[in-house]
């Protein structure tokens, strides 16, 4: 074999070799993928808690949640600034110092804060992108935790951690993590948009399949009729 040759297969094995590699972790191109549990999840003996989450437009993220076991409540709405700014219109213009955010309220003796951050990493959203996410850009899409506790903040900065010390993500999760300060539901069109809007070419392909992938990667997490914010 001469050099050449040698060159063209020790390179094609190489890169088999990697793809090998890359294959046994989510990529923050292909999510929808089995992530490991939260190491520290503390368990909490209280009938319901709440955990507000950014990551995308609100209408995917409401619509993942409805469908999480446990999970008896979701608002789409707007944290990270202040109550006077909290209207779509001043959000969508990138400056207000919103996110487009969920308030879930659950049952933390059915699902725990650990295993809703869990599937916020691996199928609701991509944690690896900054101050945008699919075809939405501006900080109002960002990737944040709200933590409503000093325990969920302690938790969520704490499973970061170790998902990027295993090297799950393709790059580092750029998810920022602070306090819960407020949080405003959005109009009341933004409510259940998914839901009342399944036909939508931007739910169809941005949305639809983090739901697919819900049911898909966490069975056991998934209830196929969701807890709709209409009906409470």
């Amino acid at each position: 074999m001469n050099v050449k040759a040698l060159t063209l297969v020790l390179a094609a094995a190489a890169v088999a070799s990697i793809a090998a590699l890359l294959s046994s972790h989510a990529s923050a191109g292909d999510l929808n993928k089995e992530i490991p549990a939260a190491a520290s999840d503390p368990a909490n003996s209280a009938a319901s808690e709440v955990a507000v989450l950014a990551g995308g437009c609100f209408w995917g993220q409401q619509g993942v949640f409805e469908h999480v076991k446990g999970v008896t409540k979701v608002v789409a709405g707007y944290s990270g600034g202040s109550n006077r700014t909290a209207r779509y219109d001043t959000v969508s213009e990138g400056v207000s110092g919103h996110a487009e955010s969920v308030q879930i309220t659950f049952d933390p003796r059915q699902v725990t804060f650990g295993q809703l951050l869990r599937v916020y990493f691996s199928v609701a959203h991509d944690p690896t992108e900054l101050d945008r996410q699919g075809p939405d850009t501006g900080s109002q899409y960002r990737s944040e935790i709200f933590a409503a506790s000093p325990e969920q903040e302690a938790a969520a900065r704490a499973y970061i951690a170790q998902l990027d010390a295993a090297h799950i993500f393709a790059a580092p999760i750029v998810t920022k993590v602070g306090p819960l300060k407020g949080f405003y539901p959005a109009e009341d069109y933004h409510q259940d948009y998914l839901v009342k809007n399944p036909d939508s070419s931007y739910i169809r392909t941005n949305d639809l399949p983090k739901i697919a992938g819900l049911k898909r990667v966490w069975p056991d997490l998934y209830r196929e009729t969701p807890v709709l914010l209409a009906e409470k």
